[in-house]
């Protein structure tokens, strides 16, 4: 039985009840295999072994995002500078600095070098450490709720995009001034106005107020629930249609599944989603707009619907998916890879733990 499913079975998908037993779902906190009522003893020890759980969880998540933040970051960074271009990305637009991810990336290499791929990696790694830790740990509490206090199947995908989705919002409101933080440092070119982020964190309280680090949360909230909703639900759907097509004898890699059905949940919840990350770019950039003038026009928004409005008014509806096909390449990558590198991580830290038992 591996670990992963064992623990956050209702994340990954199909659990017998031998499974649920290992976990100690039922076995102590309901009756013991005999019937009896649990000890004293086997109630902490249960208690003790969810806590390992939750721990380990917390740090695969954890993991899995930092590994996989390095790896996406250049494609992260080209996409936030389509995504705040007021041009079109166009050739026949002799106002655009970007119009093709080939292009954005000399582009950049040539003008800024090739750390700039790399600008803001720092809040961009907390962001990712922190978002991984809180998001896996809150699902995979919420689905264990589901499954210990309700009718509900924990494996339904209801449960898994109502699930995904409040664990994706608890995680936004804990990082958001870090994602905040990472726009900034990914959108200013050359001569840099933040040098540092304790700079950054001093000169945008100084000058913009406390606020200045949750602007764009609206649009985030919006998208965060449905996009993080359709990621997991997706995947696990995905897992059983991979299941289903491919035989039985080609099963054995687990963790190419992990990856390409990660990769597919990745993209169908970005494409769903996507005017909203635009949204959120473009306001989390309101009051920076000195160290824009180099890239091209620059904008203010009052809000929300009066960026939508702009947008539309200005720059049409193709202006709402402006960036996205580095966007969908990015989620592809980077949620296959996180749900591979977690999988792999709680494997790991399974056998560590048989090894030491």
């Amino acid at each position: 039985m591996r670990w992963g499913r064992a623990t956050v079975f209702q994340t990954w998908g199909t659990v017998d009840a031998e499974a649920r037993l290992a976990v100690g779902t039922q076995a102590v906190f309901s009756r013991n295999l005999s019937g009896a009522e649990p000890t004293l003893i086997e109630v902490a020890e249960e208690r003790s072994r969810v806590r390992s759980r939750s721990s380990e969880v917390a740090v695969a998540g954890s993991v899995s995002g930092l590994v996989t933040r390095v790896m996406i970051s250049p494609l992260d960074v080209i996409k936030i500078r389509f995504q705040l271009q007021i041009e079109r990305l166009s050739r026949s637009d002799p106002g655009a600095k970007y119009h093709g991810i080939l292009q954005a990336a000399r582009q950049i290499l040539l003008e800024e070098g090739p750390t700039a791929f790399w600008k803001g990696h720092i809040p961009a790694q907390l962001l990712s450490i922190g978002y991984g830790a809180v998001q896996f740990l809150s699902f995979e509490l919420l689905t264990e709720l589901v499954h210990r206090a309700s009718k509900y199947d924990a494996r339904d995908f209801s449960v898994h995009f109502v699930c995904g989705g409040l664990s994706a919002s608890t995680a936004t409101l804990a990082v958001h001034p870090v994602d905040v933080l990472r726009t900034r440092f990914a959108a200013q070119g050359e001569p840099k106005v933040y040098k540092t982020l304790r700079d950054a964190v001093v000169t945008m309280y100084r000058t913009e107020g406390p606020l200045v680090f949750y602007k764009g949360l609206n649009p985030t909230l919006i998208a965060i629930f449905p996009y993080a909703g359709f990621q997991f639900s997706f995947y696990n759907a995905l897992k059983h249609v991979h299941e289903w097509v491919m035989p039985a004898e080609g099963r054995k890699n687990e963790n190419l599944k992990n990856l390409l059905c990660g990769s597919g949940a990745g993209v169908i919840s970005k494409a769903l989603t996507y005017p909203l990350d635009l949204f959120k770019k473009r306001l989390q950039v309101g009051g920076f707009e000195q160290a824009r003038a180099s890239f091209g026009q620059v904008r203010s928004y009052k809000g929300l619907v009066d960026c939508a409005r702009q947008v539309l008014r200005e720059e049409g509806p193709r202006g709402f998916f402006k960036g996205l096909s580095p966007s969908l390449l990015k989620a592809a990558l980077s949620t296959g890879f996180v749900f591979f590198w977690y999988e792999l991580f709680c494997n790991l830290f399974h056998h560590m733990k048989k090894a030491d038992s």
